[in-house]
C-alpha cells in the first residue's frame, strides 16, 4: 500500500525543503552536527517544570562520559523507577540537548527518573565504543541506585533509532553478562540490523527525512568495516536467542526506512516468548517523535510510552 503521509508530517517536509537545507549526507560528521543543531526550538514542544535536573559525569571503561539526570516533581513510587535512555543520532550526531525535551516528559508523565547517556559518537570513536559507553555507564548507575533513590527492580532502559538499537544491545548483553535485570525495553523506531536489507530500505516512500543513502552515511560513520555488521552488538537482529529479554514497547514509522527491521525485531522477541507492545504511526517519518511542537503525534507517543512505563514501574 502506498504511503499518505499525516498531514503534520507533510508539513514538515515542505518546510524542510523550502528551507534548503543541505543533506546531512554530504556534510562532514561535524557539519551534521551542526546542522541538526540548527532550529531544535522550531520543533520542541516547551518542557514540563522538574524538580532537578543535573549533569553528571559517570566512569566507563575508556574514561567519564556526560549523563543527564532528570527528576520529576511527582515520584510513581518511591524508591523511584528509572529510565535510562540512549539518544538517537545515527551514532554521530544528536546529543542530551537534542533528546532533553522527551526526556523531560517522560520523567514527568511517568513519574520516573530518567537518566540521558551521552555516550562517545561515531566517527571519532568507532563501533563498538557506543555500546561499550552504554553498558558501562548503565552498570554504573544500576550499581549506585541508593545514591539516586532508584528501584533496582524498576529500571527500564529505552532509545530511539540508533538508541534504540543500543537499547536493544544493553539489554542482550544484560540477559548474557550477570544483569541488570530490566523491568523493560523502549524501542522507538529502532535500528537493528546494518546490513540495509530490509524492502523498507529500498521503498522510495520511504526516503523522507531519513534516507537509505543517510542510513549508509551514518553506518559507514560507525562501523570500521562490512564484517561489523554481523556482530549482534551492531546489529541486534542478528543476535542468537531473544529468550528472556526484557517485556518491551516497540514503536515504528510508515516513512521509514527502518520500519521492517523494527518490525522483525518486534516479531522475534514476540516469537521467543517476550511480552510486547507495538504500535505503529504510518503516516510518520523516521525522527518525528522530537518534534512534538509541529507534530502532534510526536506528543501522543511520548504519552503512549509514558504510560506504558507508569503501568509497569
Amino acid at each position: 500500500m502506498p504511503i499518505v503521509l499525516d498531514p503534520s508530517a507533510a508539513f514538515v517536509m515542505e518546510a524542510f525543503k523550502a528551507a534548503g537545507r543541505p543533506k546531512l549526507e554530504t556534510l562532514s560528521a561535524e557539519e551534521a552536527r551542526a546542522a541538526s543543531r540548527m532550529g531544535r526550538e522550531i520543533v520542541q514542544p516547551d518542557p514540563p517544570e522538574l524538580a532537578s535536573v543535573e549533569d553528571i559525569t559517570v566512569p566507563t571503561p575508556d574514561g567519564p562520559i556526560p549523563v543527564r539526570v532528570y527528576k520529576p516533581k511527582t515520584l510513581a513510587k518511591s524508591p523511584a523507577p528509572a529510565l535510562i535512555f540512549y539518544h538517537g543520532g545515527g551514532w554521530v550526531i544528536c546529543d542530551l540537548d537534542s533528546h532533553d525535551v522527551v526526556c523531560r516528559q517522560m520523567a514527568d508523565q511517568a513519574g520516573f527518573m530518567v537518566f540521558s547517556i551521552d555516550y562517545r559518537l561515531a566517527p571519532e570513536h568507532k563501533f563498538p565504543a557506543a555500546a561499550v559507553d552504554c553498558i558501562a555507564a548503565t552498570k554504573w548507575i544500576v550499581d549506585n541506585a541508593a545514591k539516586f533513590g532508584i528501584d533496582t527492580n524498576r529500571i527500564f532502559a529505552g532509545g530511539d533509532s540508533a538508541g534504540g538499537n543500543l537499547t536493544a544491545v544493553v539489554t542482550i548483553n544484560a540477559r548474557d553478562n550477570g544483569g541488570p535485570k530490566f523491568a523493560g525495553q523502549v524501542l522507538v523506531y529502532p535500528a537493528t540490523d546494518m546490513g540495509m536489507t530490509h524492502p523498507s530500505h529500498a521503498n522510495p516512500e520511504t526516503d523522507v527525512l531519513l534516507s537509505s543513502t543517510l542510513m549508509r552515511w551514518f553506518i559507514d560513520h560507525y562501523l570500521t568495516g562490512k564484517a561489523d555488521a554481523a556482530d549482534w552488538r551492531a546489529s541486534p537482529l542478528r543476535a542468537k536467542d531473544f529468550k528472556g529479554l526484557p517485556q518491551a514497547f516497540v514503536m515504528t514509522a510508515g516513512a521509514d526506512p527502518l520500519h521492517d527491521e523494527g518490525v522483525e525485531y518486534k516479531d522475534k522477541l514476540k516469537a521467543a516468548g517476550v511480552e510486547v507492545t507495538y504500535v505503529d504511526y504510518p503516516g510518520q517519518f523516521h525522527g518525528f517523535w522530537t518534534m512534538g511542537k509541529l507534530v502532534p503525534e510526536a506528543n501522543k507517543l511520548t504519552n503512549e510510552i509514558s504510560a506504558w512505563l507508569k503501568a509497569r514501574g
